[in-house]
């Protein structure tokens, strides 16, 4: 998207941004205990050597929530790595401050489905010249056993959050999401998909937190009916194993290919708050294939599979 400042009509102010982005940790982290029933979230809270610092919040061994981590952080530098840089020369030279919450939730039974979410905010300024900023963000569903039902709740609270924004916002975010989350090496989608926005500034500020706003306050809407449909659904050692196999497609996205990871790792940021999204258990196994129209192969038949839910 465009860098350029003309059309951004006024002077960012990223106070309100950090101001909304606690509050948001707050909500999530207290509407996921009261679901989860019995785990609670610990704080860590840090500093960064270079600028600025967080608070890591995670959850472990609840009812419900296997793990789970809701991190909200505000960092900055004087200068930017090169997977900032490479695509955007008009960055080098300029300090940076960059905040953001992110949050994966690795859920206990198979039948509930990974979930991810992630709001954020950059500026880089440099004396004498505008700042060039934008917005980011999204959210994404990981199922291990499908279930239209949920697919379709998940992408129509996508849809509502992104409406009053325009009608193409949903099927650009949509689609980019699809093409974000994918994994190359495996030609598969990580999961079914949702919203995805980077580099968001043409409407202007207001309009552009507007929708990041939208996006991090709708997140629970859209998932929390997903863990109370599910919570209570039986499964047993087969449904566990084929959990945690296909956990394995999440530490390889993270790690190989996602942006956010890869920032923060060579911007010297906090390892520990940085791979809180990655699993607490996780298997591979060499050439697994599901058997034929079983529940395990019906997710790749249908749900890995790009498509419109709506």
């Amino acid at each position: 998207m465009n860098h350029s400042i003309a059309n951004q009509n006024k002077v960012p102010d990223i106070s309100i941004v950090i101001e909304f982005l606690k509050q948001l940790q707050d909500q999530i982290c207290h509407a996921l205990e009261k679901t989860d029933g019995s785990g609670k979230f610990i704080e860590d809270n840090w500093k960064r050597k270079e600028g600025g610092g967080g608070r890591t919040r995670v959850m472990t061994n609840g009812d419900v929530i296997e793990q789970g981590g809701v991190n909200f952080s505000v960092v900055s530098g004087d200068k930017l790595p090169p997977s900032a840089t490479a695509h955007r020369p008009e960055l080098a030279g300029r300090t940076w401050q960059a905040c953001g919450v992110s949050l994966v939730i690795h859920p206990k039974n198979p039948h509930i489905p990974t979930s991810h979410a992630n709001v954020r905010f950059f500026i880089a300024e440099k004396p004498g010249e505008e700042p060039v900023w934008w917005f980011g963000g999204g959210y994404d569903l990981t199922p291990y056993y499908g279930n239209l039902e949920d697919c379709q709740h998940w992408h129509q609270t996508a849809k509502a959050a992104c409406d009053p924004f325009g009608d193409d916002v949903y099927p650009r975010l949509k689609q980019w999401c699809d093409d974000y989350f994918f994994l190359k090496h495996r030609n598969e989608p990580r999961g079914v998909g949702g919203l995805f926005f980077d580099d968001y500034n043409q409407p202007g500020f207001d309009q552009s937190f507007g929708l990041m706003r939208s996006v991090g306050d709708s997140y629970l809407n859209a998932y929390l009916p997903i863990i109370q449909r599910r919570k209570d659904r039986p499964w047993g050692e087969r449904e566990r194993q084929f959990q945690l196999y296909r956990r394995g497609r999440y530490v390889e996205f993270n790690l190989v290919y996602d942006r956010g990871t890869l920032f923060g790792l060579q911007t010297g940021g906090r390892t520990e708050s940085i791979l809180m999204s990655l699993p607490p258990l996780v298997r591979w196994e060499y050439d697994w294939s599901p058997e034929p129209d079983s529940a395990e192969a019906e997710l790749y038949a249908l749900y890995l599979k790009p498509r419109e839910w709506l």
